[in-house]
């Protein structure tokens, strides 16, 4: 009996053993947040309006998938993930936002909402709050921001101009974000570049637009450590 109570007391010390390495592994396994796993994988995350969605373009030609064959080449490691809806406003954006974070878990933001706002006439200072509250959200979540800037024809008259293209340098100085001051810069001088509605570039005008963006995103894409996780 004596043995046999020996026996009992092993095979419960070694169940008990068992149950804590089992224990301990889910311990471990669950501090591998989607956060840290990203660190193998990080995303580049789009959220824009038609220039970004490829309006117009035929599949692959517009500035996002360039960004993402150019990323392939030189930053393999890493995904693009194309938010970008025709039309989207900065209110858009924003609600649509939060969900985009959980899902994809970005690294880098690439927030290039706006314009659609002052071709509406919306309140410039509504415009203003949701492009901050989409970079803090994302902040929040430990991405790095880029925020794209837009600017509007004189037509809509030279203070409403002059106000909306300021908000962008607002809004990145006060959050502290990377800035890409004026998204068509390398493009309006070209008016051939335009598709016929005069508002969307075409396909030639896409390679100027990614190289406006690649200097102010390339800096954001070095700092993100890819060795997290082993």
């Amino acid at each position: 009996m004596k043995r046999a109570r020996n026996g009992w007391l092993i095979l419960g010390t070694a169940l008990i053993w068992l149950a804590g390495m089992g224990i301990s592994q889910v311990a471990m396994a669950s501090t591998k947040t989607p956060a840290a796993r990203q660190a193998f994988h990080p995303v580049v995350l789009v959220v824009g309006d038609s220039l970004s969605a490829g309006y117009g373009l035929e599949t692959g030609k517009g500035w996002v998938s360039l960004l993402a064959a150019r990323m392939a080449r030189q930053f393999p490691a890493w995904r693009v993930v194309n938010a970008s809806v025709s039309g989207d406003t900065t209110a858009g954006g924003l609600s649509r936002l939060p969900a985009l974070l959980e899902r994809d878990h970005p690294a880098v933001v690439i927030v290039e909402l706006g314009g659609n706002d002052a071709l509406r006439g919306l309140p410039l200072s509504t415009t203003q709050a949701n492009l901050t509250a989409m970079v803090k959200q994302s902040t929040i979540k430990g991405a790095r921001v880029l925020l794209i800037g837009m600017q509007i024809p004189p037509n809509y008259g030279p203070a409403y101009t002059q106000r909306f293209a300021a908000i962008f340098p607002a809004v990145a100085a006060s959050e502290r974000v990377a800035l890409v001051p004026f998204f068509l810069a390398g493009v309006v001088n070209h008016p051939n570049w335009f598709q016929a509605d005069n508002i969307h570039p075409t396909a030639v005008a896409q390679p100027v637009m990614l190289n406006t963006v690649w200097p102010k995103l390339l800096p954001l894409l070095r700092a993100v450590p890819l060795h997290a996780v082993k």
